[in-house]
């Protein structure tokens, strides 16, 4: 057995940081609850004292994987500058979580890839801090478009889910399907594009 890696009354911890390290270079797959008992250096019946399955694993593992994306997006709207008309700031911050959506994904494709996994436990991500959850951050900035104006009430429902499937599908566009080869210059112009598209279907129709 590996030297334990881990101190006396953290080994649940220990353990999802080893499985987070596997999901970041694998994806899913690599997420296997023998392997990480091994890199921790314990026994079967100690890891299992804390996650009773691979499913039980990569349900935490997808939780923590859903939580970084949705704190890179939540920078990204923090990060946008807290001055000039309501209305510009609004849509800047919608446009900043779509970016920020899409730049996570290709930069940690393995944690990207875990965060949607099939294989793992029904709604893992009702788990998420709502303040760190992603969709529940691209809603709040969905509602502040609504509050200044920029989108009808009328028009809110089904605008998150389709900002968001759009967002979704361009960043597995670009790490599973046929864009996968684009350069990076190629891919930020593609997401430009795209967001514009959605600030585009947000804007109110002019009333006479």
């Amino acid at each position: 057995m590996a030297a334990s890696s881990y101190h006396h009354g953290n080994l649940r911890q220990t353990l999802l940081e080893h499985g987070v390290a596997l999901a970041r270079a694998g994806g899913p797959d690599a997420v296997v609850l023998r392997d990480v008992q091994r890199l921790a250096g314990v026994s079967n019946s100690a890891a299992y004292r804390h996650y009773a399955d691979r499913r039980a694993l990569l349900g935490a593992v997808q939780i923590h994987a859903m939580t970084q994306l949705g704190e890179a997006m939540r920078d990204a709207v923090a990060a946008v500058p807290n001055r000039g008309p309501r209305d510009r700031r609004a849509l800047a911050r919608l446009r900043a979580t779509g970016r920020a959506y899409v730049d996570f994904a290709l930069a940690e494709p393995g944690l990207f890839r875990t965060a949607f996994a099939k294989d793992g436990p029904d709604r893992a991500d009702e788990n998420v801090d709502p303040s760190r959850h992603p969709f529940r951050i691209l809603s709040g900035c969905v509602d502040e478009l609504v509050e200044v104006g920029v989108l009808a009430a009328d028009r809110r429902a089904g605008f998150d889910e389709a900002a968001w499937a759009a967002v979704h599908g361009l960043a597995t566009l670009f790490l599973d399907g046929p864009l996968s080869q684009v350069g990076a210059e190629e891919r930020r112009l593609i997401s430009e594009r795209l967001l514009g598209v959605i600030e585009d279907g947000v804007r109110s129709p002019q009333r006479g």
